[in-house]
């Protein structure tokens, strides 16, 4: 597998973990969890969901032929609240990640060195995936932290226990 290849593969991989601690998180969550704001100035898991589908469809339709930051979108509304029901801010999320995902695998290596545009800033598409693979993961931490603050002593975790470090390093050694 050449380089170019691994990386590629490797965006993919990633970006899925970080997709899927995302659906674990609303998996623990009630409806109105979605809504819930630590502070006036804070994003709701609603609004980080509104805010991460516009981004991944705005950059990611025609991602190598038009700029990322599409005219059809409105970014600051995304920062607003829109009192979608949770069944409408888990298709939002997916249709986002679908968009998203699918470019990605689409890609061959002879793309990876092309230049596209976003916000008129031109960009290689290994500088862009990087771009993304930084910005989607702090969203999805700001979500899993809040959803862990939401369900305190009933969250189920998505990584290693407190405590269980060795357990954890003694059980992968044994596969």
């Amino acid at each position: 597998m050449s380089l170019s290849e691994q990386f590629l593969s490797s965006c993919i991989q990633r970006s899925s973990y970080y997709k899927e601690l995302g659906d674990k998180t609303f998996e623990q969550l009630a409806e109105a969890d979605f809504h819930y704001q630590p502070n006036k100035e804070s994003n709701s898991i609603a609004i980080i969901i509104q805010h991460m589908a516009g981004n991944m469809l705005s950059r990611f339709t025609n991602f190598l032929t038009e700029d990322g930051e599409k005219e059809w979108r409105n970014r600051d509304t995304e920062f607003e609240e829109q009192l979608l029901s949770k069944e409408q801010l888990l298709k939002k999320w997916d249709d986002g990640w679908n968009c998203y995902l699918s470019v990605v695998k689409s890609l061959s290596e002879d793309d990876l060195l092309k230049t596209i545009t976003i916000r008129s800033e031109e960009l290689t598409v290994v500088d862009a995936l990087n771009r993304q693979l930084a910005h989607y993961p702090y969203h999805v931490g700001q979500i899993v932290y809040i959803g862990r603050m939401i369900k305190e002593d009933q969250w189920n975790t998505l990584s290693i226990a407190k405590g269980k470090s060795n357990d954890f390093n003694t059980q992968m050694k044994t596969k």
